[in-house]
């Protein structure tokens, strides 16, 4: 269930002149290839002369190589070759995640373990055979000698000093320490009236898309190109990086993204097995495909959400904050992943803790430790369900002390619609966004009042019922005045757009992005058909291959909305003016007097028209209609890019109600509502996709997923029997409320949300645990709230009584 609010008022006339086609909910275009099974997946792909990919990984997590016996696997028949890393060190150039960050310490990205391997389920063998079961088979017959090394597998002992370190060329295992605030902290929390607190924890998870990875690498040898087909959000980043491992220009290089079954971050990074394929293609000159399985997928994969952080709150008597100071620790698995950097999720969980409130005074410091443990990359949220979580925790456990109602207490402190913009103690600068109206949208659609008096019941009747509220602020369509990763020399901040119109009246318009379940398809036609003035129909868009633009990184940080549909919005417009000049001088009237909609263009107030396929057919085709010099300084095609420099601020309040059931320990979503505001919205549809995905997601991360490691680093949860995902049982009905208000600086009025439910539900549903919970005096401070986490506090606190 949704609503719309209508549009504010600041929003640009044009915006709404034309009949509505962004806003408007349009069924998704790329649906009908899906549900009839005829999408093109990477493993759908079939060239001729291909050969396959296995890996023989390691079962350890940190061991030095002693031996390798591959003669059992070299004589299965049908297998090409058995490679290790010697074969690889002439032909790549290992590249490294850099950043300007002081102190910050940079590891290699290799092919295959060389020399050690630091974490299970590193690539270690390559086996290249005739078929993907000769080369599993064969895989499994290499026999590997590792002697185990000490490791350091809890992040705070590996921080120490004389800890087992895991790149011993760079002498420690911290790879990144960084601080930031503002204002006195000591000061804040020696005046303060109440300090509240604790040791936070969001366990490791995996992102577990649909589609595993998968590559194919066909190396050219004729033309010496590389083409590589990937299940990657990052084509551009891919392409670049690609360019540089194998010292080749970057126009023999192509990398496509066809359709992508999922990725929610964790395809945005390059990986060993990209490289070995291409390697591999090289060496052979054939082309190369590697499919992981799901095992392969919860090992090498990269992680997420791996973080301690103790944080504190100051309070006046009233309830105001005066300061938070925190402390945290991400373990960042056994290398700083490519390109994004090590620093990427432990930063952003300071640099978002503050989230939506006043806070004249914070310090906050953050380390990324190395542990043999699979990398930690991206994922849908990347930090901020975490600052979230302790923000959102720490007001409910303030208001708890003063005996404030949690809603009172976010409303005191919450960002007001007139104190915008405002600068955070992390730096961040929040400006209009509906902060306070998705708070009070979120409270008013759950019934918060009427909840609170039902709970009061529910609880002299002895059940265990409990409301929670979490809002929370991000930075979506990030600018190229902020990095992703503090101080990385990529910039991530712009994005380009082609918009082609050819002789049938037909628009093609071409990105650098990739679709990964989003809908580019279907919402950036919507985008461009209204900046242009055509049909729905007349466009088609074309994703997910580097050589489509001259310059992309690719889909991640809710960006491809506010970058992708502003360069789109750009170049639409350049090609209408121009499309309005020829049509003038056509129809022999002055462009102010033409109006273009649907693809028809005509002159006001009279029935002379033509339509936009008449106008391109001219255009291309009759010679002697148009001086040549319209051809030449009228282009029907147009390339932009939109730079939003610093950033679009989204946000959103999540409230939900739950029921925790004292013989199962399970806990019961029985109400749950996210109001939202990313903006002018293209597609509602699309967009209550999203919030309902990524509230399911967040769910699972609140409720259920957890990756466990042994103290000797070896994974307990490698299969789905273990590692446990949210099923539609578990996801409840939920309402969705949209506030439209758009950004000053923006040209289009968009900003993203494809992260919000993953941010704002873990903690919602911890706040309304530990309500749940309070009779019994329980705290909620480590995510995933299972039924045996949930006993075992219950069982500290004395049990039911």
């Amino acid at each position: 269930m949704t609503d719309t609010t209508p549009p504010t008022p600041s929003a640009p006339a044009e915006a709404h002149a034309r009949p509505k086609i962004v806003g408007a909910r349009v069924q998704r275009v790329e649906d009908p290839r899906f549900l009839a099974g005829t999408g093109r997946y990477t493993a759908d792909i079939k060239l001729p002369n291909m050969a396959h990919l296995a890996f023989r990984r390691s079962d350890q997590a940190h061991a030095r190589i002693v031996e390798i016996d591959a003669d059992a696997a070299r004589a299965l028949p049908g297998v090409i070759g058995i490679y290790t890393a010697a074969d690889f060190h002439d032909l790549v150039t290992p590249p490294r995640a850099e950043s300007k960050t002081a102190g910050f310490v940079s590891t290699p990205i290799v092919p295959l373990a060389d020399g050690k391997v630091r974490h299970v389920g590193e690539p270690v063998v390559a086996v290249l055979a005739e078929s993907r079961h000769i080369a599993e088979d064969a895989a499994e017959l290499v026999d590997m000698v590792l002697e185990p090394l000490p490791a350091a597998v809890d992040p705070a002992a590996a921080a120490e000093d004389g800890a087992p370190l895991l790149h011993e060329a760079e002498g420690t295992n911290v790879l990144v320490d960084r601080t930031l605030g503002r204002g006195d902290i000591d000061e804040a929390f020696a005046n303060a009236a109440v300090t509240v607190g604790g040791r936070f924890r969001m366990t490791r998870k995996s992102a577990a898309p649909i589609e595993g990875r998968a590559c194919i690498a066909d190396w050219d040898s004729g033309r010496r190109a590389l083409t590589l087909h990937s299940a990657t959000q990052v084509p551009g980043i891919i392409r670049d990086t690609i360019a540089k491992v194998f010292d080749l220009p970057g126009h023999r290089i192509r990398v496509i993204a066809p359709d992508v079954g999922g990725a929610f971050g964790c395809k945005g990074c390059l990986y060993p097995d990209e490289m070995s394929a291409c390697a591999l293609s090289i060496k052979l000159g054939r082309p190369v495909k590697w499919v992981g399985d799901r095992m392969e997928d919860l090992v090498s994969t990269y992680q997420a959400f791996d973080e301690n952080v103790e944080a504190h709150l100051a309070l006046d008597g009233e309830g105001s904050i005066l300061g938070v100071r925190a402390d945290a620790i991400g373990d960042v698995g056994a290398y700083s992943i490519f390109p994004w950097t090590a620093a990427m999720e432990p930063v952003q969980v300071i640099s978002f803790l503050p989230g939506p409130y006043r806070m004249p005074a914070y310090h906050a410091r953050t380390r990324a430790v190395a542990t043999p443990k699979t990398p930690m990359g991206a994922y849908r949220g990347v930090g901020r369900p975490m600052a979230a979580f302790v923000m959102e925790r720490l007001i409910d456990l303030g208001a708890r002390e003063l005996g404030l109602d949690p809603l009172e207490m976010r409303r005191r402190n919450m960002v007001q619609p007139d104190e915008f913009p405002y600068k955070t103690g992390s730096g961040i600068v929040w400006d209009r966004v509906g902060f306070t109206e998705s708070l009070e949208a979120a409270v008013e659609r759950i019934g918060y009042a009427a909840l609170r008096a039902e709970q009061k019941k529910a609880r002299a009747a002895g059940r265990l019922t409990g409301i929670g509220l979490a809002s929370y602020a991000e930075l979506t369509g990030i600018g190229s005045r902020i990095a992703v990763a503090p101080g990385m020399p990529i910039n991530t901040g712009i994005e380009a757009a082609n918009i082609r119109l050819d002789a049938t009246g037909s628009v093609t318009a071409s990105f650098g992005i990739g679709a990964h379940g989003q809908g580019h398809e279907t919402t950036l036609a919507q985008v461009v058909a209204e900046a242009l003035g055509c049909r729905l129909e007349d466009v088609v868009v074309q994703h997910g291959d580097s050589a489509l633009v001259a310059h992309s990184t690719g889909t991640y940080a809710s960006r491809g909305t506010v970058l992708a549909g502003g360069s789109a919005t750009l170049a639409a417009r350049a090609v209408r003016r121009n499309v309005l000049f020829v049509a003038a001088q056509l129809m022999e009237v002055a462009e102010e007097d033409l109006a273009f909609e649907g693809g028809r263009i005509f002159v006001t107030g009279t029935d002379k028209a033509l339509t936009l396929r008449e106008v391109a057919g001219t255009y291309y085709q009759e010679m002697g209609r148009l001086p040549k010099e319209v051809r030449e300084d009228y282009p029907f095609e147009a390339t932009s890019s939109f730079d939003p420099f610093f950033g679009t601020p989204a946000a959103a309040t999540h409230a939900a109600l739950v029921e925790v059931d004292p013989d199962t320990w399970g806990v019961k979503i029985l109400k749950y509502v996210v109001a939202e505001d990313c903006g002018r919205i293209i597609n509602p549809a699309i967009v209550d996709g999203q919030v309902h995905g990524g509230v399911a997601q967040g769910l699972g991360a609140a409720l259920l997923e957890e990756i466990i490691h042994d103290a000797d680093g070896q994974i307990l949860t490698a299969s789905l029997v273990d590692y446990v995902l949210p099923s539609a049982v578990e996801v409840p009905v939920m309402e969705v409320v949209h506030v439209e208000s758009e950004h000053p600086d923006n040209v289009t009025g968009f900003r993203g949300m494809g992260e919000g439910g993953t941010i704002g539900a873990p903690a919602a549903i911890a706040n309304a645990v530990a309500d749940a919970l309070t009779p019994l005096d329980i705290d909620v401070t480590t995510l995933p709230l299972s039924p045996e986490r949930i006993f075992r506090l219950v069982e500290a606190a004395g049990g039911l009584g």
